[in-house]
């Protein structure tokens, strides 16, 4: 369970900076693998797709080996992972294409606690139909879902319900396995938002029992764009608007237009990369053994950081007993704004807002304004967390 978390540093040359980040939630730094691996694929001969030519070989190659990657990452067959820009464009598409399916008076289910990436998709899907849309609250002072309301919100009309693997605000980790037994108790699909646990817990979507996953590389140290891992019965059946030259076949038919083959072959890199933080066996048993690790890291760094904003006054509302290590706290008298600039000015990114979980801000009665947020990563060490609280005592005294 060893982590060599200056071994790890060494592979990022945005810590030459000497800024202290903690805004991973909203994307990590990248590391030199990962960069180097884009670099490389974008200097080698590349095409569009097809075995003609190397250009051409060279980019199926990448695509092949990126599904295979993600495929391992998500607990998923590699043949039902689809590319897209963003998970956010993604689950927008996907809804659309679901909702096609629906009738006037069929229900989804989405939650307080999300992203806005997985609400508001769902409501305009809705929407559009005449659809009804069942809310789910979580408990402000314990940030915990409420499981029990979700039981009650569903009937046999449900035909989505949407949740979040983990809270990109507060860091809860839901009971997805659970949800996932309410879900398809009355026939439902389960669409988990997992691009926050990605970033800090193996996903396997079929231990989940989730029938969709989404994530983003960027949020896990690789570059900008969405993955979809889904059950491959369910894309099967699904038909989405699509140009008509363009591949029928599954993923393909889902993925509008060319695939960015640099921006695949760097997700494969990001992926190999967590891997070898982890040891022996295959790259799913190494990326289970390195979040592990990770856990392990990020747990303590956490403990630090919560026990220093405690002992300097701060609320924290992230608060449940299953969450990541993102912490989202207020300073008592400081505005948020206010904080995360005094922090910005001694080399610590820390912003503050409501990071698109406008629903789960407004419920913390934050309304829009949100609070400050500092997220670990793989990279941060104990000297990041003290600049942080040495930042703050700025403030404080």
């Amino acid at each position: 369970m060893n982590f060599d978390v200056a071994r790890v540093r060494a592979d990022f040359p945005a810590l030459e900076s000497g800024l202290a980040f903690f805004d991973a939630p909203g994307g990590t730094q990248t590391p030199i693998q990962v960069s180097e691996t884009i670099a490389t694929a974008l200097r080698a001969p590349l095409s569009n797709r097809g075995l003609d030519n190397p250009a051409q070989r060279n980019a199926d190659q990448i695509v092949v080996e990126a599904r295979a990657a993600l495929g391992d990452f998500l607990g998923n067959p590699a043949e039902a992972v689809v590319f897209g820009r963003s998970a956010t464009q993604l689950t927008m598409d996907f809804a659309h294409t679901l909702a096609r399916r629906w009738l006037p008076g069929d229900e989804v289910v989405v939650t307080r606690l999300d992203h806005d990436a997985n609400i508001r998709p769902w409501l305009i899907a809705a929407a559009r139909v005449g659809a009804t849309v069942r809310w789910v609250d979580f408990d402000p002072t314990t940030a915990e879902l409420d499981l029990d309301q979700l039981a009650a919100s569903l009937t046999e009309r449900t035909r989505v319900v949407a949740a979040t693997g983990a809270s990109n605000l507060v860091g809860t980790i839901p009971d997805l396995p659970a949800i996932a037994g309410l879900a398809h108790s009355v026939g439902a699909l389960f669409w988990v938002d997992g691009v926050h646990l990605a970033a800090h817990a193996r996903i396997d979507r079929v231990a989940l029992g989730a029938d969709v996953v989404v994530c983003s590389p960027y949020k896990f140290c690789g570059p900008h764009l969405g993955v979809l891992a889904a059950d491959p019965a369910l894309l099967a059946e699904l038909r989405p608007d699509k140009l008509l030259p363009s591949a029928d076949a599954v993923p393909e038919r889902f993925e509008l237009g060319t695939l960015p083959y640099e921006l695949l072959a760097g997700t494969t890199a990001a992926v190999d990369f967590l891997a070898d933080l982890g040891g022996g066996g295959t790259r799913t048993h190494r990326l289970d053994s390195a979040f592990a690790r990770l856990h392990a890291h990020e747990h303590a760094l956490q403990s630090r950081l919560e026990t220093g904003l405690a002992e300097r006054g701060a609320i924290l509302y992230s608060r449940a007993e299953r969450r990541t290590s993102t912490v989202l706290f207020d300073l008592p008298g400081r505005a948020a704004s206010e904080v995360a600039l005094a922090l910005a000015a001694v080399g610590v990114t820390a912003p503050a807002g409501h990071f698109y979980a406008l629903e789960a801000s407004r419920h913390l009665g934050l309304g829009d304004r949100g609070a400050v947020r500092a997220g670990l990563a793989p990279y941060t060490d104990a000297s990041d967390v003290d600049q942080l609280l040495t930042g703050l005592d700025r403030l404080c005294c």
